[in-house]
């Protein structure tokens, strides 16, 4: 039998569940004024969009560094008994993979895009008042190679995003299994 120290709960904590909950708000928006923002015409309106949508990115950027931090020092909890005892292997397998491909892409779309915006020569001015970094240097060609890349990333993280959502759906209405309570603000 596991000492009471070594079992391994089966709901996230509070500060996981934030995490989460604050995040997919933020990127599912983030996400929707990327698309906006990108089929307007040259405007200030547009301008005052791209600002935002930079510093909302280095805000998801560092929750996700803590995010990422606080899940290395607080192990996940396993998934139910009978949740294991029915879950084919390719599903445990692709429940894993769709997470670490969730967690690279945190980190990488808004990487992708301070890049591209560093090397367009527009600087990211943190809510307008603290100037980052640039995170590579000007160079338009460089520019015009990355661009691409902060789309294609974003695209591949709402997809997953996608397959993430209907996984729970599955899970919830097909299993009936309460997987998603795992994940449900309330006690832990």
């Amino acid at each position: 039998m596991q000492a009471a120290s070594q079992i391994r709960p089966t709901r996230y904590t509070a500060t996981a569940k934030t995490f989460h909950w604050v995040l997919a708000l933020a990127l599912v928006t983030l996400f929707g004024v990327g698309l906006y923002m990108t089929g307007l015409p040259f405007s200030p309106q547009r301008l005052k969009l791209y600002n935002w949508h930079k510093w909302a990115g280095v805000t998801i950027l560092a929750l996700s560094v803590l995010r990422l931090l606080w899940r290395f020092t607080h192990r996940p909890p396993q998934l139910p008994d009978k949740v294991l005892a029915t879950m084919p292997e390719w599903q445990q397998f692709a429940h894993h993979a769709v997470h670490f491909l969730m967690y690279a892409l945190f980190l990488a779309v808004p990487l992708l895009g301070w890049a591209y915006s560093s090397a367009s020569g527009f600087q990211i001015v943190w809510l307008g008042a603290l100037p980052l970094p640039d995170f590579v240097p000007v160079d338009p060609e460089l520019a015009k190679a990355i661009k691409p890349w902060h789309a294609y990333s974003a695209y591949a993280l709402a997809a997953l995003v996608v397959l993430h959502v209907a996984a729970v759906v599955k899970h919830q209405v097909i299993d009936r299994d309460g997987l998603l309570g795992r994940m449900l603000p309330g006690r832990t």
